[in-house]
């Protein structure tokens, strides 16, 4: 008796069955699934500089700590660098033009109180060799003082004013040149009567009356800038163009700028 063949599911090969999912779960287990590298978000740079410049400011007593620090060389630097920040119209010859000279500028980084008005009379005391007998003698011509001071607002103008007094006598006034509180015309009379020592204003309105020929330069033996003081939003008289492009315009004036290298008839630059 012929033997059965065998049956068609017994004669065909095995079927290859995926991989099961426990056996991938168990995979996964061991390895983990796959992890990508997260790329870490960059942070963002500091702008240079920032933070340092705010080390040297002073914000308690309103002080950039920094300008005593400079020697002339560095103050002159740092005038030239103002001058392009808020002249960037300019071409390079005509920045040159506006440069104050290193030479022009009295060296004071010896100085080593702080630079507030209760130390201002002293400050002057000590850096003001002129042609003036003392800095409380005031030329018989009026209008001409031996001293400015130049500050970026009213307000400043009559406290470093006030903290003039002990230089003031019957014949040499400490004299106020400020803007705001008082018109142009009536300032022009002022000073046009006034024998003064000292005159003490903002840049723009020390150019009206010189302009105005009230203000005379003939006595002139320095211009004290009142560069350390510094107002609530951390701005000195170089940080803002209402008060630097006056004042760099008064620096240049053609009268100041032929005395900054003269002898007998020098005019020398303080920076408070």
């Amino acid at each position: 008796m012929p033997k059965p063949s065998p049956s068609l599911a017994a004669t065909l090969p095995a079927p290859s069955h995926p991989q099961s999912t426990k056996r991938a779960r168990n995979e996964e287990d061991d390895y983990g699934p796959e992890v990508r590298p997260v790329k870490k978000a960059k942070k963002r740079k500091a702008r240079p500089g920032i933070q340092d410049q705010d080390i040297d400011l002073d914000l308690e007593r309103g002080l950039n700590l920094a300008i005593g620090k400079m020697d002339t060389g560095l103050l002159a630097d740092y005038i030239a660098q103002r001058t392009k920040r808020f002249r960037n119209d300019l071409s390079a010859v005509e920045l040159e033009d506006l440069h104050i000279p290193e030479s022009a500028i009295q060296d004071t980084s010896d100085w080593a109180q702080p630079r507030l008005l209760p130390n201002l009379p002293q400050f002057l005391d000590k850096y003001s060799s002129g042609r003036s007998k003392s800095l409380s003698f005031a030329s018989k011509k009026l209008g001409a003082p031996h001293t400015l001071i130049v500050t970026s607002a009213g307000l400043r103008a009559a406290d470093i004013t006030r903290a003039l007094r002990a230089f003031q006598t019957n014949e040499a006034m400490i004299a106020k040149l400020f803007a705001k509180h008082i018109k142009l015309k009536d300032a022009i009379e002022f000073v046009k009567k006034t024998r003064m020592n000292f005159g003490v204003g903002t840049p723009s309105r020390l150019i009206d009356l010189f302009s105005a020929g009230a203000l005379s330069f003939d006595k002139l033996e320095r211009i004290v800038i009142d560069t350390s003081y510094i107002d609530m939003k951390k701005r000195g008289i170089f940080d803002m163009a209402e008060t630097q492009k006056p004042l760099i315009q008064l620096l240049n004036n053609e009268e100041l700028k032929s005395r900054y290298s003269g002898v007998d008839n020098r005019v020398t630059l303080l920076l408070y």
